[in-house]
Order: structure tokens, then sequence, then C-alpha cells
């Protein structure tokens, strides 16, 4: 599995933190940092955020690719990566461990989400790493209707 990983000012300790935390529970896991290299108060998501929109909408087909970006509420962050086609990122927030983790699972296994958006300033730090797990680790469901809504969402797209 390849994963991209990109936040803003309010994102990026969590993101280092993140990218440590994956590289020590699997180390097969190929994570690769889009930014920010050094924190920036005045620096804006969408240059770092929309390269993995990007990246994830040039690679439609790469199943085993996903995208995790971080911001303050990690709103403008999901907004940002869903403007780009092929992308559908589930936003996480709240401190709410049991209902986050039902959102993470629902968004792979209904919706095969394969960005997830953290709001740093409104979850709790030691939950994101185990919701992250959980979402990686979550199948699609492969369901007909699943698999036929995702496609409308495609057509929209063109």
């Amino acid at each position: 599995m390849k994963l991209v990983i990109a936040s803003d000012h309010a994102g990026f300790a969590l993101k280092n933190k993140l990218i440590l935390l994956i590289g020590q529970y699997d180390p097969s896991i190929e994570v690769e940092d889009l930014g920010p290299e050094a924190y920036n108060e005045g620096d804006d998501y969408p240059d770092y955020v929309g390269k993995v929109g990007r990246y994830i909408s040039q690679n439609p087909n790469a199943k085993e690719l996903r995208g995790v970006v971080i911001g303050g509420s990690g709103q403008g962050e999901n907004i940002c990566v869903n403007r780009y086609v092929y992308v559908r990122s589930v936003l996480i927030y709240g401190h709410d461990m049991v209902l986050n983790t039902k959102i993470a699972k629902l968004s792979r296994e209904h919706n095969d989400a394969n960005v997830i958006s953290f709001g740093a300033r409104f979850i709790e730090e030691d939950h994101v790493f185990e919701i992250l797990k959980i979402w990686l680790l979550e199948p699609f469901s492969g369901d007909e209707r699943h698999v036929r809504r995702l496609a409308k969402l495609e057509s929209t797209q063109q």
C-alpha cells in the first residue's frame, strides 16, 4: 500500500507523528510526505493538500493508494481534495471515538473512500492513529448498490 500525506500548519505536528507511527506499525506501507517540510504559520492548505488530490486523481485505478490530509478543522482540506476527480474523501473530527471509528469503516465499506481528512484541533491525537489503522484495513464491500452509486458519482465528474 502507498499512502500520500499532507497538511497545513495546524496539522503539521500530527502529520509528522502519523508518518513515524505508520512506519513503526507497518514498514511495508510506503508513505510519501507531500508537505509541508517545515512549519509555516502562513501556509495555505490548498498548496499541500491539493497535491494529495492531484496524486489520487492521476492514479484512479491504484487500489492500494490512499491519501491523508490534516488541517485545523479538516473541513477546508476535505473540500479541497474532494474537488479532484476520483477522490472520495471522508472527514473525521470530534471526540467520539466510537462514532469516528464507525464513520471511518463505513467510508471504506460503502464509499470506497481513498482519502481521509482529520481536524487536528477537534480530535484526540491519541485517537487519530487508531482510526487511521481501521480505515486502512477496512476493505470496500464491492456490493452492487455501492458500485452503482460510485459509478454515478464518477459520471458527474466528467
